[in-house]
This record gives structure tokens, C-alpha cells and sequence, in this order.
């Protein structure tokens, strides 16, 4: 195999693994949480553990006899933790033989930290109650809209519609916060909300582009809140470049996903799987994008594209061995990623970069 060729894997002997029943998932993974959480409390490495967990619990699920499933998960989560924490003391232990050539991080820099989150904090303070506890029982907390519009009596569809609402006021509140001054009038708050939000009709109904035309303030603060991921020609885009986007790229595909009914168990390994991919993009480019399409035909299902301008890989079929970990570190790397997955390609061209396209199928309505 070439490093230009394209890689494809119709091979789904891992299917019945990622196929373990939900409930079993479900009771899995709390278990899962709670081996982790005993040991590491609320570090951000904390659902990469857990979800790594999963990944080497689902992929071990058809050789393993279910009653050994709990213990097993038990044992791959304590070692996981285990080497995360012998590998940062040898690093520690290590540190002063190392010469640090990073700048030092200005006083400017740290300013600017404390500025954003300050106006993050401002942000949350304007939104009301219920917004407030939506957006952290999904965003911090990792609960799908299908579970969150259980627990209310409401559907998925109504709960991911009051999520984009939301998120739409609260970049609103943001860049407000950011800005540090109140807006010259009362039409300035609603046409920004129907711009964050891109509420097409309701930015009709308030004439913005006149608006924008006219108020300086609202000409300046539209550009951050238009120069953002959105869908176009039905396709979500995410622009991938440091470790907070991989958090809202899976965040994103776990909530689209969820939309077209998929079951926890395959939310959990798609949103995986774009970890993986994310990560990638990340330590070895530095910059890419990802690109998230929602499938009806033959059934429903997800595409996701994973692309950069990278270094590429020399050598694709090695890294398309199993065992082989993409990074070196946590992860379940790229056979990890195609064994999860109902279908896999993947391309890449030293000095050009590499692009990897997954997809996953949910059941066919109509059986």
C-alpha cells in the first residue's frame, strides 16, 4: 500500500462488540466513571480515560464472556490511570534535565485569559436558570438530548432546539462582556441574537442588515459571532486547532447524532472516534477541520471527515496495524478508530496532508 492509496476496511468483526447492549453500556460506563473519578477527581483527562476504557471494553466484548465485562473494565481503567500517572512522575522526575525553550507567557497573555473569563462569567450571570442548567447538564456534563428530554417528558428535537437558543444568547452575552459597553440602543441585543443564532426570518422581521448598516457597535460585534463552525450546503464545519476544540467537536457530534436516534452505546464510540481523529489533527498538524454530515439514505446515519495540511503519514499501512497508538500516549489510534466504525477511509500524502472519513449507521426505521 502507497501512502497516497486510500485505505478502505470493510472488515466488521469488531460490529459485535461495538454493538453490546445499551443497558449493559450504560451501567459500564458509570462504573467506569467512578474507578476514574476515585482517581484522578475532575481532571479534563478524566473522559479520555473513560472513554479509552470503553473502547478496550467494546473491542475485547466478543472474546471475553459477559460475566468477566465489569471486572475487566475495572482492571483497563485502574491500569490506564496507572501509566497516565507513571508517565507524568518520569516526566517530573525528568523535567531538570530538559531545557525549556518557550517564552515565557507574557503578562498581556494572562490579562487576556483573565478578560475572556471574566466576560464568560458575565455571560452565564444574564442567562436565566433554566438555560444556565441545560447548557451544563450537556456541555459540562456530558448528558445527550435524548436522556436530558427523558427526564423532562419532552422530545430530543425540542431540547437540542432550546440548546441552539441558548448558546446562540450566550456568545451574545459573550462578546458583550468582551466588549465591556452596553449597547447604544434596544434594538442591538435582538439583532444580535437573531444573527447569533442565524435566525434568518426573525433578522427579516428586524431589518438587521439596515441596522447593521446604521450602528457601528453592532457592525463590530457581528463579525465574531458570524465567524463561527455553521453548516454549510448541509455540512457542520468545526475548525480544529487546539484541545478545546476537541471537546466541541465531540460535544457537536454526540449531540447531531443523537438527534437521528442513536443509541448511547453509539454516541459514545462515534464520540470517541472523533476524539481520536481530533487529536490527531492536533499533535501532528496543528490545524485542520472536521466536517459533520447527518445521512438518511440507505438508513440514518453520520459522516464525519477529519482533514489537514499536514505532514502526512510516511508509512499508512504501519499505521494501520493494530496495537499501533497514533500518538504514542492514550488513544486508541487509527485501527482502534476503523474497527469502531461501520465504514472507514482514510488518505494521505507526505507533505500534503491526510484525510480520514468515518461512518456510522444507525437502525433502519422501517424494520
Amino acid at each position: 500500500m502507497t501512502p497516497s492509496q486510500s485505505a478502505e476496511d470493510a472488515d466488521l468483526a469488531g460490529d459485535s462488540g461495538r454493538r453490546l447492549a445499551g443497558e449493559d453500556l450504560t451501567e459500564l460506563l458509570a462504573i467506569v466513571r467512578r474507578v476514574v473519578g476515585a482517581r484522578v477527581g475532575s481532571l479534563p483527562i478524566a473522559e479520555d480515560l473513560v472513554q479509552e476504557t470503553l473502547t478496550r471494553v467494546l473491542a475485547a466484548a466478543p472474546s471475553v464472556d459477559p460475566g468477566l465485562l465489569e471486572p475487566y473494565a475495572i482492571v483497563t481503567a485502574k491500569n490506564l490511570v496507572a501509566s497516565m500517572w507513571r508517565d507524568d512522575d518520569r516526566k517530573r522526575r525528568n523535567q531538570h534535565r530538559a531545557a525549556d525553550l518557550r517564552a515565557p507567557e507574557s503578562p498581556e497573555a494572562q490579562a487576556l485569559i483573565d478578560e475572556e473569563r471574566s466576560a464568560m462569567a458575565s455571560a452565564l450571570g444574564r442567562l436565566d436558570e433554566h438555560e444556565r442548567a441545560l447548557l451544563i447538564e450537556h456541555e459540562l456534563r456530558g448528558t445527550d438530548t435524548r436522556t436530558i428530554a427523558e427526564e423532562e417528558g419532552t422530545t430530543p428535537g425540542a431540547v437540542a432546539a432550546r440548546l441552539s437558543r441558548s448558546r446562540a444568547r450566550l456568545r451574545v452575552e459573550y462578546v458583550l462582556g468582551l466588549d465591556s459597553g452596553d449597547p447604544p440602543t434596544d434594538r442591538c441585543r435582538p439583532v444580535l441574537l437573531a444573527l447569533s443564532s442565524a435566525d434568518r426570518r426573525r433578522q427579516r422581521e428586524l431589518d438587521a442588515a439596515t441596522h447593521l448598516f446604521n450602528c457601528d457597535f453592532c457592525g463590530r460585534l457581528s463579525e465574531p459571532l458570524l465567524a463561527r463552525g455553521q453548516r454549510q450546503d448541509g455540512v457542520l464545519r468545526i475548525p480544529i486547532a487546539a484541545d478545546p476544540d476537541i471537546v466541541k467537536a465531540r460535544g457537536s457530534v454526540r449531540e447531531l447524532a443523537g438527534r437521528l436516534g442513536f443509541s448511547r452505546t453509539d454516541l459514545t464510540v462515534l464520540a470517541t472516534a472523533v476524539s481520536e481523529l481530533c487529536r490527531n489533527i492536533v499533535r501532528f498538524a496543528g490545524s485542520g477541520e472536521l466536517l459533520v454530515e447527518l445521512l438518511e439514505e440507505p438508513r440514518p446515519g453520520v459522516r464525519v471527515t477529519a482533514r489537514d495540511r499536514g505532514p502526512g503519514i510516511a508509512d499508512l499501512e504501519a499505521a494501520l496495524r493494530d496495537g499501533v497508538s497514533t500518538y504514542g500516549g492514550l488513544g486508541l489510534g487509527l485501527p482502534g478508530v476503523r474497527r469502531l466504525m461501520d465504514e472507514f477511509a482514510i488518505t494521505s500524502e507526505p507533505g500534503a496532508g491526510t484525510t480520514v472519513t468515518i461512518t456510522i449507521w444507525g437502525k433502519d426505521p422501517t424494520t
